[in-house]
């Protein structure tokens, strides 16, 4: 299924809805939607040879001419590459190279470097900028969307390579359909009078979920700061109403602060789905507090796209089950299209409330990683994706995450979940954000640090950290030191670099 089959039903069926908005401005119905696309299409066909088999790198901002880049190239059979705006054009490059593409569409300000750095592979950069793009828009344009299996290639995903490079996840056109119905089912629903926001990047989850919006006929809106500004998007959704977005916590968080300051309830916005990170209880609860039933978690990683397990808003904002507080503090049950196990080293299931690593299998897992057979082989065993994250189920089939099975600390023999520290320490109104990780200790092994982020203007000493750990969780899990910082380090995507928390502590000696 070529997913620009939706966007020429969508065309026919409602031409004159409004399709693109760059901020209050609408720039695009459906009909022009779908004939950008088709005339690019065709541009790329008749220029490039572009078609099934063939790979397009984006590396843009977000704007409304990304949604026309992708739609374009899948217009001709081909898949696209996503590439963060943030990453620098070395990076980009790099990922440009591994994945052999001869076609780049990019934007200035992000990809203009390119040209002085390109792989031998880039033959074309073509910026949305240029006069190239307008005339894109005059070529004949490709009579329908190339036909696509189930197992053709449509989105090509870099993972944020926190450690070494990045792999070249296999979104295959089977996992983009599992993946979208699957989000009507387990997720949100999705209709016409609706408009998502792309606050965070097209590149990654925020634009995995155009696709439902394409289908229902809605509104696909880029904020004119190009990105994230809470203001922005409360103005946002006051005037154009029914907004629907994708909110790592973090960005979370920092709306439910402005909400707050501004006494806002989030009028306007219909759902914010969350995920991408770990959210801990207590920003949760009070994020539903300030702006109510407005929130979905899922939990989803780049090699099963956005869909592993979803906690729907009615669990989200439940409060009157006895277990609601353990389920706000899972990620949810298994979404519809995939099936969920926890199993330990040698791959059997473990009992529930055990923790061992989450498998999954069903129709979203990826074809595989690029051009990578030994990773390819280490993450796809026996039927199941092993997703590298360490969690447990409960009797209800709840799953909650304790962590990476690369961050899980051993000390003394025991195991220890960062997660559990960082959630207690979170519940202190004094402390903004936390990282646990491990530091080498030759009596012990490892032990617990945590590095804490205050409340601006908050006074956090260690005493009153390791007082309120001691009266929450077992001795031997606290934290053996406390480290103050004003922000913790993150990559391109929001996620917490502990790789170089660890590097800080080794510099410590």
């Amino acid at each position: 299924m070529n997913p620009a089959e939706w966007l020429r039903r969508t065309a026919r069926l409602t031409p004159e809805a409004p399709a693109l908005m760059q901020g209050r401005q609408v720039v695009a119905d459906y009909a022009a939607f779908y004939a950008r696309a088709a005339a690019i299409g065709g541009s790329l066909a008749a220029r490039f040879g572009t078609g099934p088999g063939h790979r397009v790198a984006i590396f843009m901002k977000n704007r409304t001419e990304y949604l026309e880049a992708m739609y374009g190239a899948w217009m001709t059979g081909a898949a696209v590459i996503p590439i963060n705006a943030k990453l620098h054009p070395k990076e980009a490059a790099w990922i440009i190279g591994d994945a052999q593409a001869a076609l780049a569409l990019i934007t200035d300000d992000v990809g203009g470097d390119l040209a002085a750095i390109k792989p031998d592979c880039l033959q074309t950069l073509i910026s949305a900028d240029s006069p190239d793009w307008q005339t894109m828009y005059d070529a004949p344009p490709l009579p329908g969307p190339v036909g696509t299996a189930g197992d053709d290639l449509l989105w090509l995903f870099y993972t944020s390579g926190t450690t070494g490079k990045p792999k070249g996840v296999e979104v295959l056109a089977r996992n983009i359909v599992a993946m979208t119905l699957g989000y009507f089912a387990d997720v949100d629903q999705v209709f016409a009078s609706d408009a998502i926001l792309y606050a965070a990047p097209i590149s990654h989850g925020a634009g995995i979920y155009n696709f439902m919006h394409v289908i229902k006929g809605a509104r696909h809106v880029v904020p004119d700061s190009g990105g994230f500004d809470p203001a922005e998007i409360f103005a946002l959704a006051a005037e154009l109403r029914d907004i629907s977005m994708f909110a790592a916590p973090t960005m979370v968080k920092r709306m439910v602060d402005h909400a707050r300051a501004n006494a806002l309830d989030g009028d306007g916005i219909r759902t914010i789905v969350y995920g991408g990170g770990p959210m801990y209880t207590a920003d949760i609860i009070e994020a539903v507090a300030v702006l109510g039933n407005r929130f979905v978690q899922i939990y989803g990683q780049g090699e099963s796209p956005m869909c592993i397990t979803a906690l729907p808003r009615h669990l989200v904002s439940d409060r009157g089950h006895p277990n609601w507080k353990a389920r706000l503090g899972s990620v949810g049950t298994a979404q519809s299209p995939v099936e969920v196990a926890i199993v330990g080293a040698d791959g059997k299931a473990l009992p529930n409330g055990e923790i061992g690593e989450i498998v999954l299998r069903g129709a979203t897992v990826m074809g595989g990683y690029w051009q990578n057979p030994e990773a390819t082989a280490k993450a796809l065993k026996g039927g199941w994706l092993w997703t590298g994250d360490m969690g447990a189920m409960d009797g209800d089939g709840f799953v909650t995450l304790h962590d990476r099975s690369k961050d899980m600390i051993v000390s003394g023999g025991s195991n220890i979940y960062p997660r559990e520290g960082e959630a207690v320490l979170l519940e202190l109104p004094e402390v903004s954000e936390v990282a646990v990780v491990g530091r080498a200790d030759g009596e012990w092994g490892e032990v617990v640090v945590a590095f804490v982020v205050p409340v601006p203007g908050a006074v956090v000493t260690p005493e009153a950290l390791d007082a309120h750990c001691v009266a929450s969780i077992a001795r031997f899990k606290r934290p053996k030191a406390y480290r103050m910082l004003p922000e913790l380090p993150k990559n391109n995507y929001g996620k917490v670099l502990k790789t170089d928390l660890r590097e800080m502590l080794k510099q410590e000696g």
